[in-house]
This record gives C-alpha cells, sequence and structure tokens, in this order.
C-alpha cells in the first residue's frame, strides 16, 4: 500500500502508564513494529513529540519565554530521538537520527537528501527537533518533513483507534470515522493536528491516517492495505 511513509509518534504516548518519562515497555513495542515494517521494505521517517518531558506552551504559563520554552521541548524530541535510535538497533533494525538544527555529534543536520539517502539503504530516518522554529508544533514538524520526503502518507500513531465526532474518552457515544475529508475535518472542526500541519497535509494532498500506534500489528496491517484507523484524504 505504501512503499514511504513518515510515521509521527505522539511524546506523551511513550508515557505509558506512567506519569512522565520515556516507558521502555511502549518504547520496545514502537521500535519492533517499525523494525518490522522497515524490514518489509517501506522506508521509514520518523518525527516524534517530546510531550512526555517537556511541552513549551506548558513553560509559558511556569513564566518561561515562548521562545526559550519551544527550544526547551525541541531539545525533549531529540531525547526521545535517541531513545528510539536505541531501541530500534536494539532490535537488529537501522536507524539514524538528524536534527533540524547542528547539533553534532548528537545527530547529523537534517537535509531532504541525506534522510532520503538513508531511508534508500533501510535506515530509518528520526527527524528530531521540530521545524528548529519556535511556534511550530511536531505535527507541522511531521506535516512538512512529510511533504519534504514525498511520503505517500503521514501516518499518525495515538492512543486513540481513529477520528470520532467527539472525544472518546469523554463521551462515550462518539462515533468513528472509517474514512473521512479534509474540508469535513475542517468543517465538523475535528481536531486531527494542529491548523498549520493539516493545511500543509490538504494542500499538497499527503494522506494522514491516524491509528492506535499501541496495538502491536497496527503499523504493518496499515503498510500492507488493511484498513486500520481513520483514512483521511
Amino acid at each position: 500500500m505504501y512503499k514511504r511513509i513518515l510515521l509521527k509518534l505522539s511524546g506523551e504516548a511513550l508515557m505509558g502508564p506512567d506519569r512522565y518519562g520515556i516507558n521502555t515497555d511502549v518504547l520496545q513495542s514502537y521500535a519492533a513494529q517499525i523494525v518490522e515494517v522497515a524490514d518489509f521494505g517501506v522506508q521509514v521517517g520518523i518525527v516524534i513529540g517530546g510531550g512526555n518531558i517537556f511541552r513549551g506552551l506548558s513553560g509559558v504559563s511556569r513564566g518561561f519565554d515562548r521562545v526559550r520554552g519551544d527550544q526547551m521541548g525541541m531539545l525533549a524530541t531529540v531525547i526521545n530521538s535517541l531513545a528510539l535510535q536505541s531501541a530500534i538497533e536494539g532490535t537488529g533494525g537501522q536507524a539514524k537520527v538528524f536534527t533540524s538544527t547542528p547539533m553534532s555529534p548528537i545527530g547529523e543536520h537534517y537535509t531532504k537528501d541525506s534522510a532520503l539517502e538513508a531511508m534508500a539503504r533501510g535506515c530509518v530516518s528520526i527527524i528530531a527537533g521540530g521545524t528548529g522554529n519556535p511556534f511550530f508544533t511536531t505535527d507541522t514538524a511531521s506535516a512538512l518533513r512529510g511533504v519534504e520526503l514525498q511520503a505517500e502518507a503521514l501516518l499518525k500513531g495515538t492512543r486513540v483507534d481513529g477520528v470520532y465526532t467527539a472525544d472518546p474518552e469523554k463521551d462515550p457515544s462518539a462515533t468513528k470515522f472509517d474514512t473521512i475529508s479534509f474540508d469535513e475535518c475542517y468543517a465538523k472542526k475535528l481536531k486531527v493536528m494542529d491548523l498549520t500541519a493539516f493545511a500543509l497535509c490538504s494542500e499538497n494532498e499527503l494522506p494522514i491516517v491516524v491509528f492506535d500506534m499501541n496495538a502491536p500489528g497496527n503499523l504493518k496491517r496499515i503498510v500492507s492495505g488493511e484498513r486500520v484507523g481513520t483514512l483521511i484524504k
């Protein structure tokens, strides 16, 4: 179904049942799924959030300057990316961390060509540091990298198994969409991604699949063509 994907992972999802940080069981589960897909012949790029460690907006309410707060959030994504790289390599896969701003020797400075070259030889490209600019979320970073790398789909792995008419954790009567258009999502004010990220995907015709990353095997089912989660196109 897909030969090249951009996988967006939630930093909060990495916490698992914990209240903070990285849950190793969740990390290992994600790594195993990613390696399985890479071994299947799919080129994988990854952008991961940092909300399990620090979120820029939350820092503003505690007295941090917004720019400094966002920079701290970008560094949190680098920590998560390094952890995911280690887990992937420990599972027998290949992974390389790229950073949106120069951060040698932690990671190689991101360029489209270098990330694509790594992906072409079966290496998972993990792109850390968001867009490298404050005021942009990792959702926007994932949309930007997905468009840049000419991914066939942006797969947003969350703790929820798709897009619903309302928050299923708060409204038990909420119903799930199997497929929905960008225009419908916007008209219904469904919170899939922030508006900047959503507009980037819509304007560049990059479909989004929202799915439950915590269900083992879901990632391979999607790239194999099975209907999992919600497809937005």
